[in-house]
């Protein structure tokens, strides 16, 4: 059991700064700009030798509970409440201003334990700021510098303490109440802790989630399968793709709103469906690259193709009323392109006006412009409604599957005879026919195979798609992406 330590504080104070300093990663959006986090985005952190799950939080304001910045505010009240320890960030260089006053009142009157730490203590520009921070009530403050690794030691002293303190029982309830009639009328809630701490999820690579190596294909199938299924849900802004990861969730996880573009970070999650573990990966709505210009918007972007990148699954979140158009063509050719299994799901099918149209314009356009990949798995949901959800993920789990599925070399060479012979290859440029030796299945994930022949350059494109639709028919390769490459086989002769 990992301890629990949210990162709070005012806007812009460097809480994702300090974040990536503990997990070791560049994991959260960092820039300039105030308010560039808006999700809680978690990982493990570390210290030396010590180890604790580390979340990052939007900056505190105080807004409407209705507006953006209200429902921002939330997701920071659920993370303090689910954590051992808060520790809230000040700005040493800008002093202690009368949000971190306003803030550190709200966080005194709640359960949860609280370290005080200034930032931005680099050299002695912070010194006047961290004795101000005694005005805030809650001790002295721990000087960092998140950008230059500064005070990490005397955060470890502070931090160590909640290390084998476990989640607050009943009776540890009751003992904090006879605690606090004491003589002195002081009430002592050293190690009094709301909520249970989160249990360590099965991290790949410890804190970024999105540095899961995608396997080279020599594991065993079982094993593989038995691992967390990686699962991106990406789609242009304002398709619902958050909104989708809160019911698969069954919690309001991720921020949603009416507003396009909430969702800046690719945000990673793990859990369970039904028994079997996933890590799912909300990710930022893409628009066509002409119409991005906005600094933040790219960072967002290129966060969003790095969990593509390293997904196994990708759930393509479209309209129903926009149906594959320039941009859905372009997310989806990159999800094709990396080797990654797609699966196309049509959003808001409870308010689709003319569902035949609609559907009858998605096959042609997967048949016309995905041709590298045929019988991509698509379904129509509803994620407000929670309608066919389940049976999206059913699809997920089984769309991994053929990615991750294995022919046997002798099952191969049957079908290369048979394929041959109904359909031989063409002549070379020396008019001389085409033998096509052998051909055997190099990896998985993709399946990717290699063919060898004596004359690979003169291989038309045209019997190498031919060869793949084949190999997709006969072996069930439906929906996932196939590579096929020609050699030449070694000539033992050629050293001599």
């Amino acid at each position: 059991m990992l301890f629990t330590v949210a990162i709070v504080g005012r806007p812009n104070v460097g809480k994702s700064t300090l974040f990536n300093r503990l997990v070791g990663q560049r994991a959260a959006l960092v820039h300039d700009r105030p308010g560039v986090t808006r999700d809680r985005r978690e990982g493990e952190g570390s210290i030396a030798d010590l180890s604790f799950r580390v979340i990052d939080t939007a900056g505190l304001e105080d807004s409407a509970a209705d507006s953006l910045e209200g429902r921002m505010r939330q997701q920071t009240d659920q993370a303090v409440a689910e954590a051992d320890v808060a520790l809230f960030l000040f700005d040493a260089r800008a002093g202690v201003t009368p949000i971190d006053e306003h803030f550190a009142g709200f966080l005194r009157r709640g359960k949860t334990p609280i370290i005080l730490a200034a930032n931005k203590c680099e050299g002695r520009s912070g010194d006047l700021g961290v004795l101000e921070s005694f005005s805030l009530g809650l001790g002295g403050a721990i000087a960092l510098s998140a950008e230059h690794g500064q005070g990490l030691g005397e955060l470890y002293d502070a931090l160590v303490q909640y290390e084998t303190k476990g989640p607050v029982t009943d009776a540890d309830e009751e003992q904090v109440d006879v605690t606090a009639d004491s003589s002195d009328g002081t009430p002592s809630v050293d190690g009094a802790v709301e909520g249970e701490a989160d249990q360590d999820q099965d991290e790949l690579l410890g804190a970024d989630a999105f540095d899961t190596i995608i396997d080279d294909g020599n594991s065993g199938g079982e094993e593989f399968l038995s691992r967390p299924l990686q699962l991106a849900i990406v789609g242009r802004p304002n398709t619902g793709k958050s909104t989708l990861v809160n019911r698969l969730l069954g919690q309001e996880r991720v921020l949603t709103g009416p507003e396009p573009g909430v969702t800046r970070d690719a945000i990673p999650i793990d859990w369970k469906y039904k028994g079997r573990p996933v890590r799912l990966v909300d990710t930022a709505g893409l628009r066509r690259k002409a119409k991005v210009t906005d600094a933040v918007e790219k960072l967002s972007a290129f966060d969003t193709h790095r969990a593509v990148d390293l997904a196994e699954v990708v759930v393509l979140v479209l309209e129903p009323d926009a149906i594959l158009d320039k941009q859905d063509l372009t997310i989806a050719s990159r999800v094709i392109n990396e080797g990654r299994a797609l699966v196309v799901a049509v959003n808001k099918w409870d308010i689709a006006t003319d569902r035949n149209d609609s559907l009858e314009k998605l096959r042609d356009k997967l048949e016309e412009s995905l041709t590298q990949v045929r019988g991509v798995p698509t379904i129509t949901i509803s994620a407000k409604t929670g309608r066919r959800v389940d049976e999206l993920m059913e699809v997920a789990f089984k769309v991994r599957e053929t990615w991750n599925r294995r022919v046997p070399t002798a099952a191969l060479n049957r079908w290369l005879d048979d394929a041959t012979q109904r359909h031989p290859p063409p002549l070379s440029k020396q008019k001389r026919r085409i033998k096509i030796r052998y051909v055997t299945q190099v990896k998985a994930r993709p399946p990717t195979f290699v063919a060898f022949t004596t004359r690979p350059v003169d291989l038309p494109e045209s019997y190498h798609r031919y060869l793949l639709n084949s190999m997709r028919e006969n072996f069930d390769f439906e929906g996932v992406p196939l590579r096929l490459f020609v050699r030449k086989p070694d000539n033992p002769y050629d050293k001599r």
